[in-house]
């Protein structure tokens, strides 16, 4: 699939998601944000920022999910990164998730699970920007061995109730709020 089909898949996606979760002000600026954008799945877009893939990892029962705590970010987050030019989110997210897990992790469905738009700090080089971070549901053997990359500091299986006691970032909770209904 090219990139402005997978521009135009996504963009599907998201009008699927408006039915879902119409409250949601993420989505139209998401959504507002790619029709804008040539450039919006370029880690190097920072006009604006850069559409980013993450995955909500969960085990066969649905009742864990995988976190990293970030390296850079120092925070327990849902595994994820940069597009690099692809549009493919989901395929982004799928990427991301077993490169940072070691885990072979497959799409429960190619639904959007979660929007998110949260600032990212300058670091280095890069100025302060904006991540539009596109998440899907993954599931994956939560028994099977764990590679901790460069990126984190920890991976962990987490009981989805348990989240609140690790973590107060709103969108890990808002995905955990979301888990209830799998």
């Amino acid at each position: 699939m090219s990139s402005e089909n997978n521009r135009e898949w996504l963009l599907n996606l998201l009008s699927t998601y408006t039915l879902i979760w119409p409250d949601e002000r993420a989505n139209a600026l998401l959504t507002t944000f790619i029709r804008r954008q040539p450039d919006c799945f370029e880690r190097t877009c920072f006009d604006d920022g850069h559409v980013t893939g993450s995955a909500w990892v969960v085990c066969p029962q649905r009742r864990r999910v995988l976190l990293t705590h970030h390296r850079k970010l120092q925070k327990w987050l849902q595994l994820g990164g940069h597009s690099d030019g692809d549009a493919n989110t989901l395929r982004v997210a799928q990427r991301e998730a077993e490169e940072e897990s070691g885990l072979r992790v497959k799409p429960i469905n190619d639904a959007v699970f979660d929007i998110d738009i949260h600032t990212i700090p300058a670091r280095g080089e890069d100025p302060k920007h904006k991540h539009y971070d596109v998440r899907f549901l993954f599931e994956a053997d939560d028994h099977a061995p764990l590679t901790i990359s460069s990126e984190s500091n920890d991976l962990r299986w987490i009981a989805i109730e348990d989240l609140p006691n690790l973590t107060a970032e709103e969108s890990v909770l808002r995905m955990a709020r979301k888990s209830a209904d799998l």
